[in-house]
């Protein structure tokens, strides 16, 4: 659990670093923001299309095997992105990176649910995910630190550097499990799961929330100084206040599913609303790291659920489950990522958050009815 979670927090840190770098990039190769966007696009894209491979990947020849494959591959192309010299070495460069990236939290996870009974796999997933954009929002502050002292391509080499002495520890350290399957399923697997109404319908709302969240918080940080005058060291650590809520989300998450059952969800959405009115308009910094804290809750507390949910419908292929699930959830950050950047410039950074608001409020609501209907069914079941 541990070397899963250690590898889930470089591998997302690695990606959103992004957040604090994306105007010293700009600066760097002479882009727009939006334009430098694309290097982050192109990483979450390369993800979740990927994703949809490693999945039957790790189904058929174990997920110990898939991970220590992708943590090489992701350290290496890490390490290569610091040597880019234009737009399309970075988005190739990032869009390998994102390629082998799919293979780690995916399958990570994947592996959580699969050595977890139903009662504990909510708390051990939310423990991994947790840890998970732990990693992504203390890139902030760590990208922020490492830009404000050196440049934003010493972030991405430390990062490959720190991937690869994992990888070489996990080589060594961790036990390889048995293939679910004798042999190699990707479209019929699919098949399976997209057959399943119920699941197909849980599935697409991770999209909704992808590009709700992820999709603006790859503005935070310049949208953040900006308003606030801080520099990238400090608007990195405000940042890492995300992070906090993920980690503390995921710790309080089961409790308050049983105290609150159904209405777990649209509290979710509440706070996801509230937390997202407060940056799009708030240009105080305790205000903001409310904010961010709140965004990060938010987050944990739908992903944790979801992800729960959709691997109890398809137990016996968590691999493909997570595939998917991760294949809507960077889809839908990727395609958020490239449009809020076009609204940032044709308007203001108020607009993505306060639309974004809205769209988290209508998913927790719908998926909150969706889960109660499962779970009545499956009462009844059992009469």
């Amino acid at each position: 659990m541990v070397l899963l979670a250690a590898a889930a927090f470089l591998a997302n840190g690695d990606n959103l670093a992004a957040a604090t770098l994306i105007s010293d990039i700009a600066k760097d190769l002479g882009l727009t923001v939006s334009t430098a966007a694309i290097s982050v696009t192109s990483y979450m894209m390369a993800f979740g299309i990927f994703t949809l491979l490693f999945g039957p990947l790790a189904d058929r020849y174990g997920k110990v095997r898939v991970i220590n494959i992708a943590i090489v591959g992701t350290s290496i192309f890490s390490m290569l992105g610091a040597l880019s010299y234009d737009l399309p070495s970075l988005v190739f460069f990032r869009a390998m990176n994102g390629l082998f990236g799919a293979g780690i939290i995916p399958v990570a996870i994947a592996l959580v649910g699969e050595i977890h009974d139903n009662e504990n796999r909510q708390k051990a997933i939310g423990k991994v995910l947790g840890v998970a954009f732990l990693g992504g929002a203390t890139a902030t502050a760590i990208g922020g630190t490492i830009a404000y002292f050196g440049s934003w391509r010493m972030v991405y080499l430390i990062y490959g550097v720190a991937e690869f002495i994992l990888a070489i520890v996990m080589l060594k350290t961790l036990v390889k499990d048995k293939p679910v399957t004798n042999e190699l399923k990707t479209f019929s697997s699919y098949k399976i799961a997209l057959s399943n109404g119920r699941f197909l319908t849980k599935i697409s709302l991770i999209f909704f929330m992808g590009f709700a969240i992820l999709g603006c918080f790859t503005y935070t940080g310049i949208t953040t100084m900006e308003r606030t005058g801080y520099n990238v060291f400090i608007v990195g650590l405000l940042l890492s206040l995300y992070g906090v809520g993920t980690v503390y989300g995921g710790r309080v998450a089961p409790q308050l599913k049983k105290r609150l059952k159904n209405g777990f969800l649209v509290a979710t959405g509440f706070i996801g609303f509230t937390a997202l009115s407060l940056l799009a308009y708030s240009s105080n910094i305790i205000i903001l790291g409310i904010g961010l804290f709140g965004l990060g809750m938010t987050f944990i507390f739908f992903q944790s659920t979801i992800l729960a949910a959709v691997q109890e419908e398809l137990a016996e292929m968590k691999g493909t489950v997570m595939s998917l699930a991760s294949f809507n959830l960077f889809l839908g950050a990727a395609l958020g990522t490239q449009i809020n950047g076009q609204l940032i410039e044709k308007y203001s950074a108020s607009i993505i958050y306060s639309s974004a608001s809205l769209i988290v409020m209508v998913v927790a609501i719908v998926a909150a009815i969706v889960i109660a209907n499962y779970e009545t069914r499956k009462r009844q079941a059992h009469v």
